[in-house]
């Protein structure tokens, strides 16, 4: 009883300071406030700014980068070249390099390896399974990484896939309109948003720093990973090497993203009847089973016993 007095004054106490402190700082907020609109905003010193970047730009990119220095020197190029395509592919690539993932795996597999041992030593287990737990901690924290960026490249690319139809629907209205093919990109990256039309900002970004429109597109497709998209940037770069109308082959692009857009729904459609059955058959068959044999069961065995 007295525990629970104890924990009930101490509740009243919390509230009670921070009603105050909400009183007193709600004065203070509205001083400030005006003083902003007479004098003008304050220009944040170096340290508020910093305090206001994210603890993982602050703390652990900072000491990712300085455990990379010493592990750079021992990282193949090709592994390099891997850990990037699978960043760009995650759409990430301005958060993290390519070296600072593979500290980042490092550590998540050390993590979680000790994390298991600890939790089977307090278990009171023996001592083959707690190596055994730190091993599968070990492998289990080296994929996370690796499965989190397999996710996030997913879902990019089914955003691209959905998007992808109404984007050459807006390219197709521009350019028969009479703009050129760079002037309807930019026009699309004007009008919409997400991961699609990011990827056009960059490709128009790259055109302008001197790259040709034809290694610009492949660079984009190869980020991207989408068959529908590398279809329709190797029918514009067919279109652009022989002279054919842009026009007509987005035109043609655009019907067959619509009828691949549908196909998916209609095959969609058709799993769903497949996906039912199992939670039919392990969860809706036997509660209604029970409801409906559950009081003929009771009276039988009240019967024969």
């Amino acid at each position: 009883m007295l525990t629970l007095i104890i924990i009930v004054v101490f509740i009243d106490a919390v509230l009670f300071i921070l009603a105050i402190y909400n009183q007193t700082s709600k004065g203070r907020l509205e001083v400030e406030k005006r003083v902003t609109e007479v004098v003008g905003s304050r220009k944040p010193s170096l340290r508020e700014q910093e305090l206001k970047a994210p603890l993982f730009s602050r703390i652990v990119k900072p000491l990712a980068t300085r455990v990379t220095r010493l592990i750079s020197k021992s990282m193949p190029a090709e592994k390099e070249a891997e850990l990037a395509q699978k960043i760009d592919r995650a759409g990430i690539n301005d958060k993290i390099a390519p070296r600072e993932l593979l500290v980042l795996k490092y550590f998540t597999a050390a993590g979680t390896a000790l994390l298991l041992w600890g939790l089977t030593e307090l278990t009171g287990k023996s001592i083959t399974q707690q190596v055994l737990m730190g091993a599968a901690g070990l492998a289990i924290g080296w994929v996370l990484p690796d499965f989190y960026l397999g996710r996030k490249s997913q879902a990019r690319k089914q955003e691209v896939e959905k998007s992808l139809p109404d984007v050459l629907d807006l390219l197709t209205v521009s350019v028969e309109a009479g703009l050129g093919f760079d002037g309807a990109l930019i026009k699309v990256v004007e009008k919409t948003k997400g991961v699609l039309t990011g990827e056009f900002f960059k490709m128009l970004q790259e055109i302008k720093m001197g790259k040709p429109r034809i290694d610009a597109l492949r660079d984009m497709s190869k980020r991207a990973d989408v068959d529908d998209l590398s279809t329709f940037t190797g029918a514009v770069i067919l279109a652009d090497q022989l002279g054919i109308s842009i026009g007509n082959i987005l035109r043609l692009q655009s019907e067959q993203m619509r009828q691949k857009y549908r196909q998916r729904a209609e095959e969609a459609a058709m799993k769903t009847p497949i996906k039912i059955i199992f939670p039919l058959v392990f969860f809706i068959f036997p509660a209604i089973f029970i409801v409906l044999l559950g009081p003929a069961a009771i009276q039988i065995v009240d019967t024969f016993m």
